[in-house]
């Protein structure tokens, strides 16, 4: 269910979730665990307004490994920001 009463445009034409990552997002990279990527979308999707990039991707972990992340990516850096505070699935160590 959607908090918002009005419609969101970018929802009604299907574009907010944009299919490639594209150069103007502000990109972050968490490590993927089980049904993190279903979760973390369906709550972007009731919690922000903008466009949004969320797919798997290869990238080098702090212990220089190779590690199947989740880049998450939004057209506008405050959603980025807001993200990273308020999403109750990242957990910082």
């Amino acid at each position: 269910m959607l908090k918002e009463k009005k419609p969101n445009p970018l929802n009604f034409f299907d574009i907010r979730l944009e299919k490639f990552p594209p150069i103007h997002f502000e990109y972050i990279t968490i490590p993927l665990a089980y049904n993190l990527e279903d979760s973390i979308k369906k709550w972007i999707y009731q919690n922000l307004k903008g466009r949004y990039y969320v797919d798997k991707c290869i990238a080098i972990n702090s212990q220089n490994n190779i590690e199947t992340m989740l880049k998450v990516g939004f057209e506008q850096s405050k959603e980025l920001s807001y993200f990273t505070l308020a999403c109750p699935h990242l957990k910082y160590k």
